[in-house]
């Protein structure tokens, strides 16, 4: 598998649009937190007062989880990097010249989900870097305090990617892939507000408490799991909204990874080349 992943890294490395996107991600990364950091600093805490003003997200009691709910909205442009690269095989027929030369379709398809696995690792490390420079840049001491986060980061990370792959490897045509990979996470995220409004007459209505259902979806159920940190204006709203049910929505997560992973797996071994 080491020398596969060689020749994955001599197709990519001098690849544009890998280089441009990897680029446009580790800034994003940096700049998204610092986004949230000015927004905390100079809006919400003058407008919600010495309480709010009192809260920082990017001391060591909330930088972990800060930092990983931030970046987690970036996680579509590894995504988006995955879908090229897999059509690509497709469109330049490298695929089934690799098949040729060789490979198994096993081993073909098993080299590209693990550069999903090695995406969303070092997407991982960007978090514990740029937490890391926020916490220290704080001036609070050193804690561990929400680094569980870090984990469902690296989950929805490692989510993203094997959708991503399982439409590049369904669909096969870069434009059409990416269409449907946007379009299905709209639509999805449409039906998710949906039932979490759902949730919360239910709740309201004395009927039962749920939770969010809108987080039992495939792509919401690994987002679910990336909260930003208690504060005091979301304590206020926390009371009147449905209970975060993480021993519901965690192992969904993982379920959805795991059937993504063998629908990949199965697509491309099953079809033509």
């Amino acid at each position: 598998m080491t020398k596969l992943l060689k020749i994955e890294w001599l197709k990519i490395k001098n690849y544009t649009a890998f280089i441009v996107i990897g680029i446009f991600f580790v800034i994003g990364v940096f700049v998204t937190n610092y986004i949230v950091y000015l927004v905390n600093k100079n809006i919400v805490g003058k407008m919600g007062g010495g309480l709010v003003n009192a809260f920082n997200p990017y001391n060591f009691n909330n930088t972990w989880q800060t930092s990983s709910y931030a970046t987690g909205w970036l996680l579509l442009l590894p995504g988006l990097m995955l879908i090229i690269l897999i059509t690509n095989e497709f469109s330049f027929r490298t695929s089934r010249q690799n098949i040729i030369d060789g490979w198994s379709r096993s081993e073909f398809i098993r080299v590209k989900l693990l550069l999903g696995l090695i995406f969303a690792l070092v997407s991982t490390l960007l978090v514990v870097i740029t937490a890391l420079v926020f916490g220290f840049a704080s001036q609070t001491t050193f804690g561990t305090n929400g680094i569980s986060h870090v984990g469902y980061f690296f989950l929805k990370a490692l989510s993203y990617n094997i959708i991503a792959i399982f439409i590049g490897v369904l669909i096969r045509r870069t434009g059409f892939a990416i269409g449907l990979f946007f379009i299905y996470m709209g639509a999805e995220n449409i039906i998710s507000q949906l039932l979490d409004v759902w949730s919360l007459k239910l709740k309201r209505d004395g009927i039962g408490d749920y939770g969010s259902m809108g987080d039992y979806l495939p792509m919401n159920a690994a987002d679910g799991l990336l909260t930003f940190p208690d504060n005091p204006l979301r304590s206020i709203a926390k009371n009147s909204l449905p209970t975060d049910y993480y021993w519901i929505v965690l192992p969904l997560a993982l379920g959805y990874l795991l059937l993504f992973l063998w629908w990949s797996h199965r697509r491309f071994v099953k079809s033509d080349l």
